[in-house]
């Protein structure tokens, strides 16, 4: 995205003539195209790393990433970009709603994350060489996660519930990981097999209206994206469903990000804010061994109860 975009600013120019008032006015576009704040300087974040590699290459004068970031991050309430909505819950009959159209795999992924408030990154690199199912409650250490560079460790508590829902895809390769759009597109193909109304004598044989060069195969693993727009398209499917037959009323679209806020507001309900915040992970710097180990025990009570 921020390549595309520069390259439609920038056009043919070199990148060691790109300096601190070219990015203040690239972002300035990205501003009067409507983009929210925080996108924005997420995207100038990932301009000046990438400028910051081509220096570390010698690719660039070291001096042009050091004056771009002299570039400050815009400021809430500072500036022209719109400020984005803020993160949601989404209710439990939204994502009941949308079980019926989704991929059995992308349903057994959101009943997870759901009971687990796990973030969808997470989620995504699953393997049943990460957990750790000697105990009542299964024990999740990712393999990476979004605090790991600060050197927090990341568990994610599995409950009985949720036990149930992974269960089945523990059974692979101990490094294979568990939700893939492969299996997920080799289950649909059976099931319209199953489905089949038309004789095999007659009509095409299976197998035979594939392409046999396709632009894009089905990957090992799902990712947010791909998992997030699995979602939208089953959203999409059933307001087109409900267009056709009259119906006024619309499924919102919703991503799976979502469901880690229901997962915490239900959380805190129950058990209290400390509850929500070690078993979703979120931690501050100078937590001590002692702490840690009392939020473990608190997320693996947690887990067992409602999840």
């Amino acid at each position: 995205m921020i390549i595309r975009a520069l390259r439609e600013y920038g056009g043919s120019s070199q990148a060691a003539d790109f300096g601190p008032l070219s990015l203040q006015a690239f972002r300035q576009r990205l501003v009067d195209k409507g983009n929210s704040r925080t996108y924005i300087n997420n995207l100038i974040d990932e301009l000046k790393r990438i400028f910051r590699w081509g220096a570390s290459q010698e690719l660039i004068p070291v001096q042009i990433h050091q004056a771009l970031a002299t570039v400050p991050g815009l400021r809430k309430d500072r500036t022209e970009a719109r400020e984005p909505d803020p993160i949601k819950p989404v209710d439990d009959a939204t994502v009941d709603a949308t079980f019926p159209r989704l991929p059995q795999v992308v349903a057994d992924m959101i009943r997870f994350q759901r009971l687990t408030g796990c973030r969808p990154g997470e989620l995504c690199i699953l393997r049943p060489c990460d957990v750790d199912i000697s105990g009542e409650v299964w024990i999740y250490r990712p393999e990476s996660h979004k605090t790991e560079h600060h050197g927090h460790e990341r568990v994610i508590c599995i409950g009985p519930k949720a036990q149930d829902v992974l269960r089945p895809y523990l059974r692979r390769e101990k490094t294979a990981y568990c939700f893939s759009p492969a299996e997920s597109e080799k289950r649909r193909r059976a099931a319209a097999h199953a489905n089949r109304k038309t004789p095999l004598s007659c009509g095409n044989r299976p197998g035979t209206n594939r392409r046999r060069e396709p632009k894009r195969s089905p990957g090992d693993r799902y990712d947010t994206n791909t998992y997030r727009r699995a979602i939208h398209h089953a959203v999409d499917a059933i307001n087109k469903e409900r267009e056709k037959n009259k119906i006024e009323e619309r499924l919102p679209r919703w991503s799976p990000n979502r469901l880690r806020h229901t997962a915490a507001t239900e959380i805190r309900r129950k058990f209290g804010l400390e509850a929500a915040q070690v078993a979703l992970g979120h931690s501050q710097a100078d937590v001590t061994q002692i702490y840690a180990e009392k939020n473990l025990t608190l997320a693996v009570e947690v887990a067992r109860k409602i999840g």
